[in-house]
């Protein structure tokens, strides 16, 4: 079941909550800090057109291994072993998933369709 107020307010709930987790463990060092600022900066382009999306298969998963790592980098510090090459590796697989979703975006027909696109303002005279 769906509502037009639900699939604006599910995105960019999923949005404000990687945003903050994202950036807030980029800047305790738990992320590397690139990974925080390319998702703000992913995240809130308000120059890209205004589009209906509809998720991939690989966009989904990327989404369950993104809220997996935040939730291991936000646990980490407090249990009593080292993660250490196991956390470095979910951090490259999310990167690797990031991208490989991005690109389905642009390779699959059906995935994004453009609602509205921005112009650029005439100059005035």
């Amino acid at each position: 079941m769906q509502t037009v107020l639900g699939t604006i307010l599910d995105p960019a709930a999923d949005k404000t909550l990687m945003t903050t987790l994202t950036v807030t463990l980029a800047m305790q060092g738990q992320l590397p800090k690139p990974v925080g600022s390319k998702t703000f900066s992913r995240y809130w382009d308000f120059s890209l057109p205004s589009a209906e999306i509809r998720p991939t298969t690989i966009s989904k998963i990327n989404t369950a291994l993104q809220l997996a790592l935040m939730g291991v980098t936000t646990v980490h510090p407090l249990l009593p072993f080292e993660l250490g090459l196991s956390l470095v590796g979910l951090q490259w697989t999310v990167a690797t998933t990031t991208i490989w979703s991005g690109l389905s975006y642009i390779f699959t027909k059906d995935a994004v369709r453009i609602v509205s696109e921005r112009r650029p303002k005439p100059p005035s005279i």
